[in-house]
């Protein structure tokens, strides 16, 4: 082994293990596997950032902004809506809505495809009256399933067509990997539908009423001496915080406001409503001055109830605040709540500048807005990620309240306004329906209650359909390379205003760009110190004992394990030059190689950080981590014994 090839191994290992650690995001790991390799020389200073020009970057780009415009113009509803059965059994509609699911990977985003079925999904787990976890498992892997079946269906597609360029001088098309993508999706989704019955774990339902644990919605008066009294709310909530209690809205001359502006100084006579497990507020409030209104035990649906029988007051700087002009809007349409592939980036720091300078309002006034509780799950890539309800301030950006949070089908008030918040968790808020459909666009989550599917523009949506594919046609037909054939359908988009100009760089998930861009250059490090073909003949002396079938399957199983706990498009980029080692050493025909590669990246089903779409349904499903195997692992044994034979016959050695 040569210098060379210990250190790119060194950097290889490591970057895998910060990948498999999960602390740091995938670009930044991408990034620093990079720098890395050019400070040890193994990549010209001049040819790191090489990788950003490659079509398969390029492609991924064009693609999301495509879908995207698929998504906000109400397209893909709009379809759902007209192929889902309105009757018919459980088994049916699952089989329907996984199926068009899948269709809908097959070209666009499969992030993107789940987030627009999700609700739906919620729906049709209400209507059958079943746990939504048998719903939402079957399609999040219908939707993974779908992306190998064309070339634009998934990154990791992409750069195995990229590789191929790069080894024979042209890629595979967009329907080169139908044949083998079809039979393992079509195959994947029946048998996902029917052993999902029995295989997925009937977890408890998640509506609004999972979220009651007996808690209280008390409200509490301010006496004449109570030590709160001239305090301003951000004060009494601090000193409340001991007692795991939260303020959800206030009373002041009749007027009811919903989740009240911070720097409001409380009056004697004020009430305030109040949430907090009554046991172990009673001393706390005694020490304060509060006294107690009323104790009533109330579940989340008669909360909603009574709020939304009296007249709120919404304050003013609130609502201001909400939409600050230092805020982008989000790769969503925030009319109807859709969420899109990954929110807009966020200035936190002058936000917070605009906050602190609001003062309370002079006046009092009243709305008929309805108060509304609506339960909302974070998408993978969320700004809410590692982040709490404190450090965003939803109350004075939003106007709404934070009332639960269910991680894995486990809900807990303790301290909820420091709970650093995940991909998958639910989240129970509170406040008007424009307000949490605003938070929901700009942070990047999905609302799970049942809404009105809305079209913003019909012409806009047959536009984005018509571009689309025409876009994929001419991809699929050689007329144009697919990177130009997709750019020319983003331009389309810009000429037709489909997507307003502000938004078309919003639409982009910039850090899989990054990822892509920064491992390029790592991979072809791999191949130029000789380190993929030491690596591969190591596997092929070792275990495959020079036989290409077994070398096949191999690599097929490798890949697929690897992307169970890493990022696909980072998966692909790895075994790439490792698939294509192995078949020279062999003398076999590579892309037998590369489509395993392609078929084990997009086969991510044991666990719930594999793919984004498993990380999304963990908190509405109520899952664990460990419920994705007993589905998970059956359905990759069928994917390597269906895979294997047909890329035999497909792709012959």
């Amino acid at each position: 082994m040569t210098t060379d090839q210990a250190l790119i191994f060194s950097i290889l290992g490591a970057t895998i293990g910060l990948f498999l650690w999960g602390r740091l995001r995938h670009d930044v790991v991408a990034l620093i596997a990079l720098v890395a390799c050019v400070f040890a020389g193994l990549i010209e200073g001049n040819q790191a950032f090489s990788g950003f020009s490659q079509p398969a970057v390029i492609t991924v780009a064009a693609v999301l902004i495509l879908s995207f415009g698929l998504q906000t113009t109400g397209a893909v509803e709009s379809m759902a809506q007209k192929v889902l059965p309105k009757r018919g059994g459980s088994l049916v509609s699952i089989g329907v809505l996984t199926l068009l699911g899948a269709c809908l990977s097959a070209f666009m985003n499969n992030v993107g495809a789940m987030a627009l079925l999700m609700p739906i999904a919620m729906q049709v787990a209400v209507r059958q009256g079943i746990a939504p976890g048998k719903v939402l498992m079957p399609l999040a892997f219908g939707t993974i399933l779908g992306g190998m079946t064309t070339l634009i269906g998934t990154p990791p597609n992409l750069i195995v067509a990229d590789f191929r360029a790069a080894q024979t001088g042209s890629g595979f098309s967009m329907f080169d990997f139908s044949p083998v993508g079809l039979a393992v999706a079509v195959t994947g989704v029946i048998f996902a539908v029917l052993a999902g019955r029995w295989l997925v774990p009937n977890r408890h339902k998640h509506d609004a009423e999972s979220f009651d644990t007996g808690t209280y919605l008390t409200e509490v008066r301010i006496a004449e001496n109570a030590k709160v009294a001239g305090k301003t709310l951000r004060e009494v909530e601090q000193l409340l915080d001991d007692s795991d209690a939260q303020i959800v809205g206030m009373v002041r001359n009749d007027f009811r406001v919903t989740a009240p502006f911070p720097g409001r100084i409380l009056k004697a006579g004020d009430i305030l409503v109040v949430e907090a497990e009554p046991e172990a507020l009673g001393g706390t409030l005694t020490r304060l001055g509060l006294k107690l209104e009323e104790a009533v035990p109330t579940s989340p649906n008669k909360k909603e109830e009574n709020e939304s029988d009296s007249s709120d007051e919404v304050d003013q700087q609130a609502d201001s605040a909400a939409q600050p002009s230092n805020i982008a809007t989000a790769a969503s349409d925030s009319s109807d709540g859709r969420s899109g592939i990954r929110p807009a980036k966020l200035d936190h720091q002058a936000a917070d500048e605009k906050v602190d300078e609001l003062e309370e309002p002079e006046h009092n006034s009243s709305t008929d807005e309805e108060v509304v509780i609506q339960e909302l799950a974070v998408q993978p890539g969320s700004l809410l990620q590692d982040r709490s309800a404190t450090d965003i301030q939803i109350r004075t950006r939003f106007g709404i309240n934070l009332l639960a949070i269910s991680r894995q089908g486990h809900r807990s008030i303790k301290r909820l306004r420091w709970t650093n918040l995940n991909a998958g968790d639910v989240l129970l808020m509170q406040g008007s329906a424009e307000a949490i459909a605003n938070f929901a666009s700009v942070y990047g989550c999905i609302p799970l209650a049942q809404r009105a599917i809305l079209i913003p523009n019909k012409r806009k949506a047959i536009t984005a359909v018509a571009i689309m594919g025409g876009s994929i046609m001419l991809a699929a037909t050689g007329v144009l390379p697919a990177a130009l054939a997709f750019t020319l359908g983003v331009i389309g988009y810009m000429l037709t205003s489909v997507i307003p100009l502000r938004r078309i760089y919003e639409a982009v998930d910039w850090p899989i760009i990054v990822l892509l861009g920064a491992l390029m250059p790592l991979a072809a490090a791999m191949a130029d110190t000789g380190a993929a073909d030491l690596l591969a003949r190591t596997l092929l002396e070792n275990v495959a004992q020079s036989n290409a079938v077994i070398g096949l399957a191999l690599v097929l199983v490798i890949t697929m394990t690897l992307s169970d706990f890493m990022n696909n498009a980072a998966t692909a980029a790895v075994m790439c030059p490792i698939a294509l080692s192995i078949s020279s050493q062999l003398g076999v025909n590579p892309d037998s190689f590369l489509m395993a590669v392609a078929i084990g990246a997009s086969c991510a089903f044991l666990t719930p950080i594999g793919h984004q779409n498993n990380t999304l349904i963990l908190g509405p499903g109520g899952f664990r981590f460990g419920d994705y195997w007993r589905l998970g692992l059956p359905m990759e044994l069928l994917v390597v014994s269906l895979s294997i034979p047909m890329l035999l016959w497909v792709w012959p050695l």
